[in-house]
C-alpha cells in the first residue's frame, strides 16, 4: 500500500533523510520510531505531499505522492504534529467543512461525519466549540479529520503527544481500531506507543532507517534468545557452587549477576541460546545447589534495548550482557563478598505491561 524507494530530503547543507526505503502493507500499523530530529516528520510531510524530497520515490496505492499529488491526497489522511483545527468552529461544522474541502459527495457528508464523529468518541461533543475541548478530544478531532473521508492510508504524525495517560490509551485503542479498515503509519519517539499500538516498527536514526520487522523481530536483534531472571539466598560459597553448576546448564549462554533490592538475595539474568529453553533445569540445579529460590521468570530484550542499540551503539540498563558460552560474567566479583551495583536506570519492558 505505500511503498518508499531511497528517499532523501537535503535542507542546504543538512541531510535530513538518507535513502530511506521501507514498505506498509495493506492492514498494517506501521511505527516509525526515532529519537527527536531523526527524520520522522519529513518523512511523513513528504508521504502527505506537503513537502517535496530532493530524490527518490514514494508510492500510496500505485500512485506517486509527487507526479500524482492530488490522486494521492484523496487516498490519504493525515493528521500533523499539531493538529489542523479551527478553534472558533464547533466539532461538527468543522467536519462537514472538512468534507467540502476533501470532495466528499454532498449526499455522503452527513453519514461521514457521523460515522467519524462514533469511531472517535465525538458524538456527545456535535455543538461544542472546539477551542473548549481538553487536548484529548481535540486529538481526537485532529484524527477525526483524517478519517472523515474514508481514505484508504492514515498518517499520523506523533497522535499522542502532550496527552495525558488516560487520554494516551484512548488514542492507542482508536488507532488500533481503524487498522480493521485502514492501513496506518504513525511516527513516534515514545516506545510503549509502537510495541502497544503497531504491528510492524521501522526504526530511523540520522535520516536513515536502521531496522525494521516487527516487535518482537527487533528484540531477537539484540537478543538472539530467550532469558530468565532469578532470585535466589544463600551462603557466599553455595552461590558460588551454584554459579558454576549453572554455567554447565546447557543452552546457557551468560549470567550476569545483580544485587538484589532484598538483603541477602541475589538476582541473577541468565541469557539462554537461540531456541533454547533451559528453565527446568536451572530449577533443578538451584534446588540442587541448596539455595533458596525466590523468582524464576523467562525475559527478554525489550524495545528500548532494541532502540538504544541500533541508534546509540548502547544497550539499555535491564538487558542481559553478551557473554561466551556457558561462562558466568563479572566474574572478579564473584570471589570473596559480592558487591555488585544495583542496575539504577532500569527501564520498563513494554512487553509485560
Amino acid at each position: 500500500m505505500i511503498e518508499v524507494e531511497k528517499l532523501s530530503k537535503i535542507y542546504g547543507s543538512t541531510s535530513a533523510l538518507k535513502e530511506v526505503s521501507f514498505a506498509v502493507q495493506q492492514g498494517e500499523i506501521l511505527g516509525f520510531l526515532g529519537p527527536n530530529g531523526a527524520g520522522k516528520t519529513t518523512t511523513m510531510r513528504i508521504l502527505a505531499g506537503y513537502l517535496p524530497a530532493t530524490s527518490g520515490t514514494a508510492k500510496i496505492a500505485g500512485y506517486d505522492v509527487h507526479e500524482d499529488s492530488m490522486a494521492v491526497r484523496q487516498l490519504i489522511g493525515y493528521l500533523p504534529e499539531i493538529p489542523p483545527l479551527y478553534p472558533e468552529m464547533t466539532v461538527e461544522g468543522f467536519l462537514f467543512f472538512v468534507t467540502r474541502i476533501k470532495r466528499v459527495p454532498a449526499g455522503d457528508r452527513s453519514a461521514r461525519v457521523k460515522l467519524a464523529m462514533r469511531r472517535c468518541g465525538l458524538l456527545d461533543k456535535p455543538k461544542v466549540l472546539i477551542k473548549k475541548l481538553s487536548k484529548g478530544y481535540k486529538q481526537r478531532v485532529g484524527i477525526a479529520q483524517a478519517l472523515v473521508h474514508d481514505p484508504q492510508v492514515i498518517i499520523l504524525d506523533e497522535p499522542t503527544v502532550g496527552l495525558d495517560p488516560r487520554q494516551i490509551i484512548e488514542v492507542r485503542n482508536l488507532i488500533k481500531s481503524l487498522a480493521q479498515e485502514h492501513t496506518i503509519i504513525l511516527s513516534t519517539h515514545i516506545l510503549p506507543e509502537v510495541s502497544m499500538t503497531c504491528n510492524r516498527v521501522a526504526i530511523i536514526n540520522q535520516g536513515e532507517i536502521v531496522a525494521t520487522g516487527s516487535p518482537e523481530e527487533m528484540s531477537n536483534k539484540l537478543a538472539s534468545g530467550w532469558g530468565y531472571e532469578v532470585e535466589i539466598e544463600g551462603e557466599t560459597q553455595e552461590i558460588e557452587t551454584g554459579l558454576k553448576l549453572l554455567a554447565e546448564v546447557p543452552g546457557i549462554q551468560s549470567i550476569e549477576k545483580i544485587k538484589s533490592d532484598n538483603e541477602g538475595r541475589l538476582r541473577l539474568q541468565i541469557k539462554c541460546q537461540p531456541k533454547m529453553e533451559p528453565g527446568k533445569e536451572i530449577y533443578n540445579t538451584i534446588v540442587t545447589a541448596g539455595l533458596g529460590l525466590f523468582e524464576l521468570r523467562r525475559t527478554r530484550a525489550s524495545l528500548e534495548d532494541v532502540f538504544l542499540g541500533l541508534t546509540t551503539g548502547e544497550v539499555a540498563s535491564n538487558s542481559m550482557v553478551e557473554g561466551s558460552t556457558n561462562s558466568v560474567v563479572n566474574e572478579e566479583k564473584s570471589e570473596g563478598n559480592i558487591e555488585l551495583e544495583k542496575n539504577k536506570n532500569q527501564l520498563p519492558d513494554p512487553w509485560e505491561n
